[in-house]
């Protein structure tokens, strides 16, 4: 087996981690969902549930697998064998994710590379918003298979740009984010500046941060918060059990977990910013939308040729918005692809550049299907069910795994390990781990049911019934199914001589020895394969 790749230092796991969290949902998600719920009283009840749920929750998945050393799968399975499947769908799930995340990533570098064509359309916005789909010539339904010939080049230059992040795991992404965690900032900084001082900014402003407290009673504002909360943080999804397993021994998980979702909430809160105030000033406030590929490829562009009379300054903003973006997107990306490779490699001893290739080589043919005609049409099915359904259901079946059949106080302990200025509470924790976040999640995902169920006659959209049966309720099955149909494959492997790793909390792990704050630990290992652990003994006994 290889040497484990560690970050080279705690900033760099700060970042990568951040990079990870703040992605594309931040920019257009986060200010469409302040937009519909009365602006400063969303921000009111997102603060909440991030520390009632985000943040206990991330750091879990980063405590478990900086002390077993593993991926996703094999955490799980440290936590209990039976709970492996667990494991294997939030690492399936991912995969899925990866598949059409690149596209929209694709879809941004096309609209970047396209941004020059706003310098015409100077108070056109008609001619703005169209430019997405003249470019990707995506009919919006189940019909049309030609690829435009730029969107595929995009989407190759989306995954190599991927694979080239993390071609080293740690090593490389810790080069990486750098530049693109810092990069959108400040972006999103020279666009900030730019809103504000746009006449009828501060009527956009007025709106984001003085809260509606009506707002308060209505349902749906709870559900879009605590859905937000989730669904940013890249937790349930792989990513934390893999960055978590290269943290150094000494890392301080409680306050590192709490950098991070703040964080993420910043960003969120400055894209906010960008977003109301840019709207304000053009008179656009009553069309942003919580529809993320709406706002990004539709609603803004009507924004960006209202800007100014001068149409190269139009394109100018229109490219910092679209590269902005890009940022935004990589580190998302990659360090989805990071965390199934991760998992896969540790479960079956293989080469991490090896897996990461494949996985690379596999999700870029079926990202081939979301670049066609009707390539929006499938995205937008695959996304509701892996965000609405499978992300949910494998949130609440990771909690009750860890808060009820395994020993919480361990996982405690592990988060404050090293801390020194803040220790995080047992009772809050266990609180969310145990009760508060299984019960969110639930009563998100029995809301979702509702609506699909009872608003919605069990159709999602217009899209026929076959394609939301392929595309949604069969994807669903194989990412839940996944694990037991990797212990098919695992007792075939047995036969071959394959031994599974013996992961266990309670005893040593292994530990990089490239780690300077590691102590010295005994060279047979829990993490190691239980005969070679044996043949170690034995030859020691010899040697003696």
């Amino acid at each position: 087996m290889e040497k484990r790749g560690l970050w080279s230092s705690r900033f760099t796991f700060i970042l990568a981690a951040v990079g990870s969290a703040v992605g594309l949902g931040n920019a257009w998600r986060f200010p469409g969902l302040a937009a519909k719920h009365g602006g400063g009283t969303f921000l009111l009840v997102y603060f909440v549930a991030m520390l009632a749920m985000g943040i206990p929750l991330l750091m879990m998945e980063i405590s478990i697998s900086r002390k077993l050393r593993k991926g996703a799968i094999e955490s799980m399975r440290g936590i209990g064998k039976k709970f492996e499947p667990i494991g294997w769908a939030a690492t399936s799930n991912a995969f899925v994710i990866v598949c059409y995340y690149s596209v929209v990533f694709a879809w941004v570098i096309l609209m970047f590379v396209n941004s020059w064509q706003f310098a015409g359309m100077t108070n056109n916005p008609e001619a703005a918003s169209a430019l997405f789909f003249d470019l990707t010539r995506t009919t919006g339904a189940i019909e049309g298979s030609d690829i435009p010939g730029e969107v595929l080049v995009c989407l190759l230059i989306a995954w190599a740009l991927i694979f080239f992040c993390i071609r080293n795991g740690a090593k490389s992404v810790g080069k990486v984010v750098k530049f693109t965690v810092f990069a959108p900032v400040i972006l999103l900084l020279i666009m900030a500046v730019k809103g504000c001082t746009m006449p009828g900014a501060m009527n956009g402003l007025r709106i984001l941060f003085v809260p509606d407290l009506s707002a308060l009673s209505d349902p749906s504002l709870w559900v879009d918060a605590i859905g937000q909360v989730f669904y940013s943080l890249s937790i349930m999804m792989a990513i934390m059990f893999a960055y978590g397993s290269y943290l150094n021994n000494d890392a301080d998980v409680a306050a590192d977990a709490v950098i991070i979702a703040f964080s993420d909430m910043a960003i969120s809160v400055l894209s906010g910013i960008v977003m109301f105030s840019t709207m304000g000033g053009t008179g656009m406030l009553d069309k942003i939308t919580d529809s993320g590929v709406a706002t990004a490829f539709i609603v803004y562009p009507q924004a960006i040729v209202s800007l100014t009379g001068i149409g190269w300054l139009n394109a100018l903003f229109g490219a910092i918005f679209y590269l902005m973006l890009i940022t935004l997107a990589i580190d998302s990306a990659f360090s989805i692809v990071e965390g199934v490779s991760a998992a896969v490699s540790d479960k079956f001893h293989l080469k991490p550049k090896t897996v990461t290739i494949s996985v690379c080589a596999v999700s870029f043919l079926i990202s081939l299907l979301f670049v066609s005609q009707a390539g929006l049409a499938w995205l937008d099915i695959v996304d509701n069910w892996t965000n609405q359904i499978n992300l949910i259901l494998i949130g609440v079946l990771e909690c009750v795994a860890i808060g009820w059949f395994f020993d919480l106080k361990k996982v405690h302990h592990e988060i404050n390990r090293n801390a020194k200025k803040f220790k995080a509470p047992y009772w809050w924790f266990a609180a969310s781990v145990k009760i508060i976040s299984p019960l969110l999640l639930a009563g998100l995902f029995v809301w979702n049911m509702i609506v699909l169920f009872g608003q919605k006659g069990g159709s999602y959209g217009d899209y026929p019934i076959w394609a939301q049966v392929a595309a949604g309720w069969v994807v669903s099955a194989l990412v839940f199914s996944s694990g037991f149909i990797a212990r098919i494959f695992v007792a075939k492997k047995k036969k071959d001589g394959y031994i599974e790793d013996e992961v266990i909390w309670d005893r040593d792990n292994e530990v990089n020895v490239d780690d300077p704050s590691a102590p010295a630990k005994p060279k047979a290992q829990a993490s190691m394969p239980a005969a070679k652990s044996g043949k170690k003994k034995a030859s020691s006994k010899k040697r003696r």
